[in-house]
């Protein structure tokens, strides 16, 4: 099988390889996950490039923060555009390709569903493409989203829970998923999906809730008293952290035979006690300064997100050690030393 040149049954701990040194291409690494993925395979000795759709105005916020930005090649490259995506694998000549790019806001997909559909799904095709007319081998890891489950009704999700998207987001998700399992079956391409539940750190940006709740704890704890006003706090997610995350994608590459994986904590709480949680690790009553509104309630919203990570355990030796409550204390302490810093 095309791809297949490296022993499975890692060990625990993450071996730096002498030479010669393998190449990464790390597709969107301007992005959170990105930009520990880069640090994680510079660790491991990798040569790393990484891309943007226009690398001149990249944002490098996380790249530079995790002191990375400086050992990374840039380039440009538009995932809906076959030519820009060939020639990028082309130049770059990676043994490892790890496709972050695309939309990443379920709520943003809502409004520009044909940007989700194009960046995810025709992106991943157009990877996929690109692979198979390499006259070399390559591995691909894709990242899949939770979000292709749908609503779990409280049952954790396994690798062989149906799909039942519930946005354009997942559904695009759901669209490259199975382009990978089918390009996997039918050329032999060593091409697996990471079906990730939700992780966080301190480089999400704050579009995403968690982050929007953390920041309004730490405004808020500074005297700044503007109501935190938030959608539906009924929702139940596993939340974990993406430091941890992408050591398991790097894992998954590593197989003798490619294959996909449901990747979390195993721990499901509701958005509510998060942001209970949040407001408390700054002294704070959250029901004071938090405000429901409704038209921050999504079209269909998933209720539960949950998941059983124990296959990912057993054959990729992986557990995630960081869970919820933990992420949000980690969340919460680099938020209050970045507001100080910003008003020294």
């Amino acid at each position: 099988m095309q791809g297949q040149r490296t022993p499975g049954n890692r060990p625990q701990h993450s071996p730096v390889f002498s030479t010669p040194t393998k190449r990464a291409l790390i597709t969107g690494i301007s992005g959170q996950d990105g930009g520990y993925l880069a640090k994680h395979l510079l660790s491991l000795g990798y040569a790393v490039s990484g891309t943007s759709r226009d690398c001149s105005v990249i944002r490098s916020d996380a790249l530079r923060g995790l002191g990375v930005l400086d050992q990374v090649q840039l380039a440009s490259m538009v995932g809906d555009d076959f030519r820009s995506v060939l020639q990028t694998v082309m130049r770059s000549r990676p043994d490892e390709i790890y496709h972050l790019a695309g939309q990443t806001s379920v709520g943003l997909s809502y409004e520009q569903p044909v940007e989700a559909i194009n960046s995810i799904a025709l992106g991943t095709l157009n990877l996929l493409e690109a692979i198979k007319l390499c006259d070399w081998p390559i591995r691909l890891y894709n990242a899949g989203s939770s979000e292709c489950f749908g609503d779990t009704s409280g049952e954790a999700a396994t690798e062989e829970t149906p799909f039942k998207p519930r946005s354009p987001y997942a559904v695009a998700k759901v669209c490259a998923h199975n382009l990978v399992s089918n390009y996997r079956d039918a050329y032999g391409l060593f091409a697996c999906t990471g079906i990730l539940f939700n992780h966080e750190s301190p480089l999400r940006p704050e579009r995403f809730v968690t982050q929007k709740i953390i920041r309004a704890a730490c405004r808020i704890a500074a005297g700044d008293t503007r109501p935190l006003l938030l959608g539906n706090l009924d929702i139940h997610r596993d939340w974990g952290w993406a430091e941890e995350y992408v050591d398991v994608m790097w894992r998954m590459m590593q197989r003798d035979t490619p294959d996909d994986y449901v990747i979390a904590t195993g721990q499901t709480v509701s958005l509510a006690y998060f942001v209970e949680q949040a407001f408390a690790w700054f002294g704070l009553d959250w029901r004071k300064y938090v405000t429901s509104d409704r038209a921050l309630i999504r079209p269909s919203d998933i209720r539960f997100g949950t998941a059983d990570p124990s296959r990912a355990e057993r054959e990729l030796n992986w557990r995630a050690q960081v869970k919820v409550d933990e992420v949000i204390h980690r969340m919460c302490a680099a938020a209050q030393i970045s507001l100080k810093g910003n008003t020294v």
